[in-house]
C-alpha cells in the first residue's frame, strides 16, 4: 500500500486528486494540505509515501514546501500543477530541492465518470506508477555488481570526457557544478539526469543560461565535442555505441527511471577508449553505482558526492558502498577536482 498525500489549495483540484487516488487500490491518501506550511507540519507527524504537491500555494509555495520536507521528513514528492510552461525555473528548483518529477494537473469535468477517470488522469496515474516502484526498487534491488565486458578499444585517443549522472535533488547540483566550468573547458560534459522528456529541452536551456558551456539536449548520432554539455534528451536510454556516436534505445535496464544513469556508464566503459571523469550526485536507488564500478574498472576518476551536500544519499551511497568512487566531495568540490584532474 502506497501512502499519498496531497498538497494544493485549489478545491476543484484537490477533489480530482482525491478521485484520482481512489481509482487505484495500492494507494492510501493519508491527509489533504491546503497550504506549504500545513503539507510541512502533517508531513513531520505523518510521513506519507508520496506528496502530490502544488506549485502555487498560498504563503509557503511547493518550492520551499518541497525543500523542508525533504530536510526534515524525505519522501518522495510529485509536482503537479496547472501551470508546467510558464513556471520552468520554479520545477527545476522544486526538483533541485528533492521533487522526483513533475506532470500536469489533470483535468476532470463534471461528466468524468468513475470508468473514464484513469483515462483522462493517464499521465499522472503512470508517473505515481514509475515513482511508486521507484521507492519500491531502492529497498528491494541488490547491489551485486555484474560488470559489462569489454569491447576492444580503438587507437585514436579522443578528447577528455567527463560523464555526470543524477536523480532526486540532481537539478540543483549539476547547475553548481556546471556554472563553474571554465569556458575553455577541454572536455566534453555528458548529464544523465532523471527527467521526463516533456521538461528535458527546458532544463537545458535553464542549465544553459548559468553556464559559461553551451548546453543543448544530446542528438542521436554524433559525436561528443570539447567544450559542450549535452543532456540526455528522452524517455529512452541514452547510450554511446562502438563508433563513439550517442544514440537513444529501449535497453532493458533494472532501473525504474528513463534514462539510466547506469546504462549509459556502462555503455562509455565499453566504448569511450580512455579514462575520463565520471560523477554520480544525489538521488533516490542505486542508478549509477553500477555503471561507476565499471568505469572504475577501466580507470577513470571516479567521484560520488558526499552526504552533507546530497538531497537524497541514495545512489552515491550505493556507490561508496559498492568501493566505484575515487573520491568522496560535496558538491561544492567537485567542479574543482574536475578542473584540476584534466590532462594539462
Amino acid at each position: 500500500m502506497i501512502k499519498v498525500a496531497i498538497a494544493n489549495d485549489t478545491l476543484v483540484t484537490l477533489e480530482a486528486l482525491r478521485r484520482v487516488i481512489a481509482t487505484n487500490a495500492a494507494y492510501k491518501l493519508i491527509w489533504t494540505a491546503r497550504d506549504g506550511a500545513d503539507a510541512v507540519e502533517r508531513c513531520t507527524h505523518n510521513t506519507p509515501d508520496l506528496i502530490l504537491m502544488d506549485l502555487s500555494m498560498p504563503g509557503l509555495d511547493g518550492v520551499e514546501a518541497t525543500k523542508r520536507i525533504m530536510a526534515r521528513s524525505p519522501c518522495a514528492i510529485l509536482i503537479v500543477t496547472a501551470s508546467i510552461n510558464s513556471n520552468t525555473a520554479r520545477i527545476f528548483e522544486a526538483m533541485g530541492h528533492g521533487a522526483l518529477d513533475v506532470v500536469a494537473t489533470p483535468v476532470l469535468g463534471p461528466k468524468t465518470t468513475p470508468g473514464t477517470i484513469a483515462a483522462a488522469a493517464q499521465p499522472l496515474l503512470t508517473k505515481m506508477a514509475t515513482v511508486s516502484a521507484f521507492i519500491g526498487k531502492s529497498i528491494r534491488r541488490s547491489s551485486r555488481y555484474r560488470e559489462s565486458e569489454r569491447e576492444s578499444a580503438v587507437s585514436h585517443r579522443p578528447r577528455p570526457l567527463i560523464v555526470i549522472g543524477a536523480s532526486t535533488g540532481g537539478p540543483k547540483a549539476i547547475a553548481q557544478i556546471v556554472s563553474h566550468l571554465p569556458a575553455t573547458l577541454s572536455a566534453g560534459v555528458v548529464v544523465i539526469q532523471h527527467i521526463d522528456q516533456q521538461f528535458s529541452s527546458g532544463f537545458a536551456d535553464w542549465l544553459n543560461i548559468q553556464s559559461q558551456l553551451p548546453v543543448r539536449i544530446a542528438k542521436a548520432g554524433e559525436h561528443i565535442q570539447p567544450g559542450q554539455i549535452l543532456v540526455a534528451g528522452t524517455n529512452e536510454h541514452l547510450v554511446m555505441k562502438r563508433d563513439r556516436t550517442l544514440a537513444y534505445m529501449g535497453t532493458q535496464s533494472p532501473t525504474v527511471y528513463r534514462p539510466s544513469v547506469d546504462v549509459f556508464f556502462r555503455s562509455v566503459a565499453q566504448h569511450w577508449p580512455s579514462p575520463g571523469q565520471a560523477v554520480l550526485l544525489t538521488g533516490m536507488g542505486q542508478d549509477g553505482a553500477q555503471g561507476l564500478h565499471a568505469l572504475q574498472t577501466t580507470g577513470w576518476q571516479t567521484i560520488a558526492e558526499s552526504k552533507d551536500s546530497c538531497v537524497v544519499y541514495g545512489m552515491p551511497r550505493a556507490a561508496v558502498e559498492l568501493g566505484a568512487a575515487d573520491q568522496v566531495l560535496s558538491v561544492s568540490a567537485i567542479t574543482k577536482a574536475l578542473i584540476n584532474g584534466l590532462p594539462a
